[in-house]
């Protein structure tokens, strides 16, 4: 082939899609940011109703989207990690938690919040395509003003319709058997109690940057403010969608509501530390090295 043919082949060429860029806080923005990541990464049965509105023309996949608004009931997982569901009744379920992965999160669900909705009522979305550079944020697509109203559940019940077959409803109860009990605790915005294996922890998502966060949590941890009282230990911190999330063992006897008034004075510290702008002293470098050393990022 000559230069001038591969030149004009090249010009009639569709471009390639652009890979979505990377994003750190995929959720910022949003309200109740924290919550969206708790749902996205450490909740194991929960569900949000959310509104979002899809501008006239949208396609996905060479599928039109119907414009308008749709109520989309966001879940924590789906069976079989599948990334939505569309009900024979027009119900549209979408997980937060699934393989997909585009290096934000937040265009991987709007993908799949699309995907169901342009596809057939009584539709499994079995798979969706890489959200691309092109590819709505959910930012772009959520309501106005639109609030995460979260219900943690203690099994998949969620999962089955009213029509599901005796298979689907042996696999419910063999999911069910294996769930964490999960409940949250009120005192901080987004914390989170469970029991694993006997033990008690309380999952305390932080909303503010990273950095900002560690630092006004090694404070608490010098100065020995820093856990939920007497028989608590702060074990460290993983990184979730950007996040801090400080992680407390408890007492494996005591029920999450226990935790409520510890948890929202621990809150205040918190909150009072984020305002101190001295450099941090030894011990509290100490305290913010240690804690940096055992953190763990889960995306």
């Amino acid at each position: 082939m000559g230069k001038a043919s591969r030149k004009k082949r090249a010009e009639g060429a569709t471009p390639k899609p652009r890979r979505a860029p990377y994003v750190a806080r995929p959720f910022e923005g949003l309200h109740d940011e924290t919550d969206w990541v708790a749902m996205s990464e450490i909740l194991p049965a929960a569900t949000a109703p959310v509104t979002v509105v899809v501008p006239e023309g949208t396609e996905v996949e060479g599928h039109p989207v119907p414009a308008g608004e749709h109520e989309v009931t966001l879940v924590s997982v789906l069976p079989g990690a599948i990334p939505a569901l569309h009900r024979d009744n027009g119900e549209v379920l979408v997980a937060l938690q699934s393989r997909t992965s585009s290096g934000d999160a937040s265009r991987d669900i709007a993908q799949a919040v699309l995907t169901a909705l342009a596809a057939d009522p009584g539709t499994s979305v079995n798979s969706i395509r890489p959200a691309t550079a092109d590819t709505p944020r959910l930012q772009d697509l959520l309501a106005d003003g639109q609030e995460l109203d979260v219900t943690v559940h203690q099994d998949f019940g969620f999962w089955l319709a009213d029509d599901a077959t005796d298979e689907q409803r042996a696999a419910l109860e063999q999911m069910n058997d294996s769930a964490v009990p999960m409940e949250r605790v009120d005192g901080a915005p987004s914390a989170y109690w469970c029991r694993m294996t006997g033990r008690s922890y309380v999952r305390w998502i932080l909303g503010e940057d990273e950095d900002a966060a560690t630092r006004a949590m090694a404070r608490l941890q010098a100065a020995g403010e820093h856990t939920l009282g007497e028989g608590t230990e702060l074990l460290g911190a993983f990184r979730a969608n950007g996040l801090l999330v400080p992680v407390i063992e408890v007492d494996p006897q005591a029920e999450a509501a226990t935790f409520a008034e510890p948890l929202a004075a621990l809150q205040a510290r918190y909150e009072q530390a984020l305002t101190v702008e001295e450099p941090l002293s030894t011990d509290e470098r100490r305290a913010r090295d240690g804690l940096v050393s055992r953190q763990v990022t889960l995306r």
